[in-house]
């Protein structure tokens, strides 16, 4: 698979219900039982345990929609919400197609914090018995593989649940992995059978964290690129906005804090003004500082300062990204160490081209001359110049728009995903 790390292979040998890709004798030299075990199908479970959904959450259920099944059974134990309404992820799986789906009460989760364990006493009250219970389920329906995000709990439940039934347990990273995260999460790395990663930076730093290299998987991330039209108006928008239509305007989305690299985008977009007066910028997302929101106020405050603030448009979060890719003529995210870059995928199969920093996950995306442009980390002066030149080319944005989206639909789709996780579940099964 592109990127994958080597599953083990010393001491490799065939198991009881995977046939893809072993080697051994014919099926029909096989007795019928020997056959039958051989072209079973392979009970996958994914474990999604927070009421929540984010991108890592998108992912696993695009992998959810895409997985053959004439070779995996696919289930997910799906929390049931301690509310009286059914959760958005609830509804989310329950829309795929050929999922069976367990609504699952979930040890509550306190974040390490054990003073707010008094208070979750009812719930944990409840939860040993539906723990058992999805045991049993995992033995019952013959469950080979145990796949969750490296969020705590979904890590935490995918191992011992593992450790409990014999079922291979896959934690997936999503993240630049380091100490920094909880100890639950790091037990679940460290213990978990196999190790995914979406981005051959991030299975690095997760072999850098310790973990053997043949035990992590590299599945680069992929988007449905039918729901992304680059034909989609964008004029609307801008006239929501008050954006002048012949204004060059270039957009970022993202969750609003330092590593996004926001700070250095106004920085740089003040002297791309400088050859380029008209120059518009659209900022768009939540502020993920903290409470009081103070990363928003520095950056407006730092707009002040370079006097761009009439040029710079904070939206907030917005719904309608296509729209707002539609509207700009440049994507731009100037992230320091992006595990991946989803948003990289999106801004391309609007035939957008994007301007971005050359380390990370980042390169892996963005071809750097084809679909859009890198420079190195703090480099302002760099990333302003890369800016003003695509503003200044229109016949360069398009021929980098016209390749992200060639890029994202032959190679970043749900089907090389999706066939990339089958192979990285297979060299898990035969490890």
């Amino acid at each position: 698979m592109p990127g994958g790390s080597p599953g083990r292979r010393s001491a490799t040998r065939a198991r009881p219900g995977l046939v893809y890709g072993c080697r051994g004798p014919p099926l029909d030299s096989l007795g019928a039982g020997a056959r039958s075990l051989m072209t079973e199908k392979i009970g996958v479970l994914f474990v999604h345990s927070q009421e929540e959904f984010g991108a890592d959450a998108a992912v696993h259920a695009d992998i959810m929609r895409g997985l053959d099944r004439a070779r995996f059974d696919v289930h997910v134990a799906c929390t049931s919400g301690e509310g009286p309404e059914e959760p958005l992820p609830l509804r989310i799986m329950r829309s795929i197609p050929q999922v069976r789906v367990r609504p699952t009460r979930f040890l509550p989760w306190a974040g390490g914090d054990a003073s707010k364990l008094l208070g979750l006493a009812p719930a944990l009250a409840a939860v040993p018995g539906d723990f058992w219970d999805l045991r049993r389920y995992i033995k019952a329906n013959r469950i080979r593989l145990i796949h969750a995000t490296d969020r705590p709990r979904n890590a935490a439940y995918a191992v011992a649940l593992g450790k409990l039934t014999g079922a291979k347990s896959i934690v997936h990273v999503h993240v630049k992995w380091s100490d920094a995260y909880s100890r639950a999460a790091r037990w679940g790395v460290n213990h978990a059978d196999a190790v995914f990663s979406i981005s051959q930076y991030v299975t690095g730093t997760v072999v850098g964290m310790g973990r053997p290299a043949a035990d992590v998987h590299t599945v680069l991330n992929a988007i449905d690129f039918s729901r992304w039209d680059p034909s989609t108006e964008g004029a609307s928008l801008r006239h929501e906005l008050g954006i002048p239509l012949d204004a060059p305007l270039l957009a970022s989305v993202s969750r609003l804090f330092s590593w996004k690299g926001q700070r250095e985008l106004l920085q740089a977009f003040a002297l791309a003004r400088r050859e380029h007066p008209s120059l518009r910028l659209m900022i768009v997302g939540e502020d993920a500082s903290g409470p009081g929101r103070p990363y928003l106020s520095e950056l407006k405050e730092l707009a002040a300062q370079l006097k761009v603030d009439s040029a710079v448009l904070f939206t907030g979060p917005r719904k309608d990204v296509a729209r707002v890719m539609a509207a700009c003529d440049v994507f731009t995210l100037p992230s320091f160490e992006e595990p991946f870059g989803l948003v990289f995928l999106e801004a391309m199969a609007m035939k957008r081209p994007v301007v971005a920093i050359d380390n990370g996950g980042t390169p892996e995306v963005v071809d750097h001359g084809k679909s859009g442009l890198l420079s190195a980390p703090w480099d302002i002066p760099a990333l302003a110049e890369n800016i003003g030149k695509l503003v200044a080319d229109p016949e360069l944005r398009r021929r980098f728009g016209e390749h992200g989206r060639e890029r994202v639909v032959s190679f970043f789709n749900l089907e090389r995903m999706a066939a990339d996780t089958a192979r990285a579940y297979e060299a898990v099964l035969r490890a």
